[in-house]
């Protein structure tokens, strides 16, 4: 999930990255005596350098690697988490790099293919931009934007690290192949997004972020982010109109 200068961003994360992992092996961020994100969590990893009242009350999830799995502001995934069974899709990225940021779960990346071809019959041209991300590359991109615009703020286009849809290995952040308005605002009403909106279900994917579900969701309308839930759910939820977190309430 991005917001505002994510792509930008994550463009530099790359050349950090490619610089330091000959150096050291990638560990996850855990604060010592804490598996959840709380305030104190927060505040350890400099995630709340202005010092304000955010929500930090997530509980760890029990079904991780289920395709329903739901990841919230109030549901976390275990700090070290990693699918072992990432793969990269074949479909064309916004960058060259081939780092974690191009992997997705097995079965998600073979739907994401599926999704890309189908696309390109109907002459819509789309890209990758972040797929899978790490709870520590999560924990530097949020601690980005609370620097930029404090945590608050941040909370509601970015998350706290644990809680990304993105450490699923599920979700992926789309655009058309050219990258204009990658992970922006501007993406929605493109030809691409309607296309997104319209078809992805089909594949198995939901539009994660839908406009008017900002209280349900707990984030603005995000047009690029789709997330992987098997094609009978994601067309079910299309259908009754409902997002993951209605869902997942329904289905108990």
């Amino acid at each position: 999930m991005k917001m505002k200068t994510l792509f930008a961003y994550f463009c530099v994360l790359t050349m950090v990255f490619a610089i330091t992992t000959g150096c050291a092996k990638e560990q996850p961020a855990v604060v010592s005596g804490s598996s959840v994100v709380t305030k104190q969590t927060i505040d350890t990893l400099s995630l709340n350098p202005k010092n304000e009242t955010i929500n930090a009350t997530p509980v760890l999830v029990t079904n991780p690697n289920d395709f329903l799995v739901l990841v919230n502001k109030h549901n976390m995934l275990p700090t070290g988490y990693k699918p072992d069974d990432l793969t990269e899709p074949n479909i064309p990225f916004l960058f060259k790099e081939h780092t974690e940021k191009r992997m997705m779960r097995k079965e998600a990346a073979a739907a994401l293919e599926q999704l890309f071809a189908g696309a390109r019959k109907d002459g819509i041209a789309l890209a990758g931009v972040s797929a899978f991300r790490s709870f520590s590359t999560q924990q530097a991109v949020f601690s980005q934007y609370a620097k930029q615009d404090g945590a608050a703020k941040a909370q509601t286009y970015s998350a706290l690290p644990g809680t990304s849809e993105h450490q699923t290995g599920l979700a992926i952040d789309l655009s058309g192949k050219d990258g204009k308005c990658a992970a922006a605002d501007c993406f929605d009403g493109t030809a691409e997004a309607e296309w997104i909106a319209a078809h992805s279900a089909e594949y198995g994917f939901i539009l994660r972020y839908p406009k008017g579900s900002e209280s349900l969701t707990g984030y603005q309308y995000e047009p690029w982010h789709i997330r992987y839930v098997g094609r009978e759910a994601a067309l079910d939820m299309v259908k009754k109109g409902l997002v993951l977190e209605q869902y997942v309430q329904s289905t108990k």
